[in-house]
């Protein structure tokens, strides 16, 4: 089973398109040499699951921009 659920994930973002954007790009930066996860026990061993987990753990947000 995923961990975390999708249905845990869609409340801390609204949309399964901002939730995949907003995933891809932390787990990008992990995977090339950014910050480390923050997280005292991650879960997941690859950089999606950790970038999804930060969501749940409300440590991984995003904000829109208006023009």
């Amino acid at each position: 089973m995923l961990y975390p659920s999708i249905d845990k994930l869609l409340t801390k973002i609204d949309s399964k398109y901002s939730l995949v954007s907003v995933a891809a790009k932390r787990a990008r930066s992990m995977h090339n040499g950014g910050k480390p996860t923050k997280l005292e026990n991650p879960v997941s061993l690859k950089c999606v699951g950790r970038a999804l987990e930060e969501i749940n753990a409300d440590m991984l947000t995003y904000e829109i921009e208006s023009d």
